[in-house]
Order: C-alpha cells, then sequence, then structure tokens
C-alpha cells in the first residue's frame, strides 16, 4: 500500500473528531461564511499540529500525549455544557467569533499532534501527510456543519439535543476510552 493511501486513512480517522464537533454544531445553523472559515482553520491546524509533532517528537513530550486526551474530553463536554444552557440563545453553539474558531479547530486536532510525533520516527514525508490531513479534515468540517444544518432544519428543536449528545458522547470517549 503506498504511503499517500496511508496517509488518506489516517487522516481519515484524524477528522473524524472535526465531523462529529461539526455536526453538532450545524445543528445550531451556522452561516456560510463561518462554515467556510471553521473548515479552513481546521485544515489548517490539522497541517500545522503533525509539523509541530514532528519537531517537537521526543520522548519527552510522549509522556504528556496521554493527558492531552483528558483534557480535549474535558472541553467537550464544557462545550457540551454550554450549548445544553445556551439551548434558547439566539448565540447557541459558541462559534460566534475568532477564538471560539480556534478553540473547536485545536481541539479537533491535538490528536494529529501525536500522530506527527509517530511520523517523524517512521516517515520522511511529513509535509506531503500535513496537506492530506489538512485537505480530509477541511472537507469532513464543512461536510458536517452541512449534514448538521441539514438535521436542524429537518428536526428543528431536537437537533440541539443531537449536538449536545454529540458533545458529550466526545467527552466521554477521551476521557474513558
Amino acid at each position: 500500500m503506498s504511503d499517500t493511501l496511508i496517509y488518506f486513512f489516517m487522516a481519515v480517522g484524524l477528522s473524524m473528531d472535526a465531523f462529529s464537533l461539526a455536526l453538532a454544531y450545524g445543528t445550531t445553523k451556522i452561516n456560510l461564511r463561518k462554515k467556510i472559515i471553521l473548515s479552513l482553520t481546521v485544515g489548517i491546524f490539522h497541517y500545522i499540529m503533525p509539523h509541530l509533532g514532528a519537531l517537537l517528537g521526543n520522548e519527552l513530550l510522549l509522556n504528556y500525549i496521554a493527558k492531552a486526551n483528558y483534557l480535549v474530553g474535558i472541553i467537550f463536554l464544557i462545550l457540551a455544557i454550554e450549548m445544553f444552557v445556551s439551548r434558547n440563545d439566539e448565540k447557541k453553539g459558541s462559534i460566534t467569533n475568532l477564538l471560539s474558531i480556534i478553540i473547536f479547530a485545536f481541539t479537533v486536532s491535538i490528536d494529529s499532534f501525536s500522530v506527527g510525533i509517530a511520523l517523524s520516527l517512521t516517515s520522511k514525508t511529513i509535509v506531503t501527510a500535513c496537506l492530506i490531513f489538512a485537505l480530509t479534515s477541511m472537507s469532513f468540517t464543512f461536510l458536517g456543519i452541512n449534514i448538521g444544518n441539514k438535521i436542524a432544519t429537518k428536526f428543528e428543536k431536537k437537533s440541539e439535543y443531537i449536538g449536545i449528545i454529540i458533545l458529550t458522547l466526545l467527552g466521554i470517549k477521551y476521557l474513558f476510552f
């Protein structure tokens, strides 16, 4: 199997968090401009984070990777709680400014940092891998938001709870599995 195909499968795996979270936020009916900005930002982070992992990937950092999963889990649970509390608010979903977009992108791309560490030990083509990660995660984020919008249109009020459930399940996954 070629390296490019392997990187694509890795990218799909790395993009699933972005897709799931985008699906949850898509239920809040994000406008087209924010969809594009959010998708591009996630793609950029999925390019940068494995590069950082490859650059900083030494034994010292390997000790902190497991702890990062706990942080991501807590962030997802906080986002679920925030979405639940603000479910009747006009600014629900918290994708309202650049900081929330950056937090979203960082949260869904932190696992690509550890992949970058692994790639630095085994691969000579980190740039190719990062480009594939970026394009795939950007596409999955945009797709997730759009599917979330369709769910919101079809199920109206219930769609908010679907987003909350997705965030909660992601939080539990990172904390306990």
